[in-house]
């Protein structure tokens, strides 16, 4: 996307009063062994930072990496240095765009629910992105949502961005963990809308809930007859 386009898409999001974000590329691992991969990478982030900023984006939503050769500890740390100059860096250009860190759904990715939030205490700047589907595979078909939702507690979010569709997810061997595999429509069931939605309205969160669904509007829909049919008036 251009910078011109950043902004056009700015200015229509706030003529029809829609809040934006914006979904860094894939092709990202702050942690790598490469260190050509670690500076492309945070190039594609600030890159994305500057285009949500022009359009007035709420946060950038990143896949940070791989644990690659690392231990858990190594890997924690290599990422609190690159987050740092990276929200540094986004600061000293006037983006003020949050940097979200979305939880992953392979073993070998970074990114557990306690691990985002470890890093979000530890750097000002970050946020977490709670990926129900990817929580779901990575414990092996299995979300508590209430638990996830404890889990963040101590970040004190005013408001709370996710992602939701239905997985598909294959075993790891040994481990009792699992890896998505691909995303598919909600009525699935894999994991359950209803039991998420009745969690953010009994705690009364203020929530974002991007469709990730392959049919974006169609589940979209689907998750606000939901919230309706549960008594929430839009």
């Amino acid at each position: 996307m251009s910078l011109d386009t950043a902004k056009e898409c700015g200015e229509v999001a706030k003529q029809f009063n829609v809040k934006l974000s914006v979904h860094a590329p894939y092709y990202i691992n702050l942690i790598s062994e490469n260190k050509e991969t670690v500076e492309a990478s945070k190039k594609r982030i600030l890159d994305s930072m500057e285009r949500a900023s022009l359009m007035d984006a709420d946060i950038v939503v990143v896949h940070a990496g791989y644990y690659g050769k690392l231990t858990k500890k190594e890997a924690f740390e290599k990422m609190v240095e690159q987050l740092k100059d990276l929200v540094d860096k986004a600061k000293s250009s006037g983006w003020n765009t949050l940097l979200g860190l979305e939880t992953s759904g392979r073993v070998r990715s970074f990114g557990t629910v306690e691990e985002i939030v470890k890093l979000c205490e530890e750097v000002k700047g970050c946020g977490i992105v709670l990926d129900a589907a990817h929580i779901f595979a990575r414990q092996a078909g299995k979300i508590d949502y209430s638990e996830m939702f404890e889990k963040i507690k101590p970040l004190n979010l005013d408001h709370v961005h996710m992602h939701f569709s239905g997985i598909k997810w294959r075993p790891v061997k040994l481990t009792g963990s699992g890896n998505e595999w691909f995303h598919m429509i909600i009525t699935s069931n894999q994991p359950r809308f209803e039991p998420l939605a009745k969690e953010i309205l009994k705690r009364k969160l203020d929530v974002t809930i991007i469709s990730e669904s392959p049919i974006l509007e169609v589940d979209s829909l689907h998750m606000k007859e939901i919230f309706e049919k549960l008594g929430y008036i839009f």
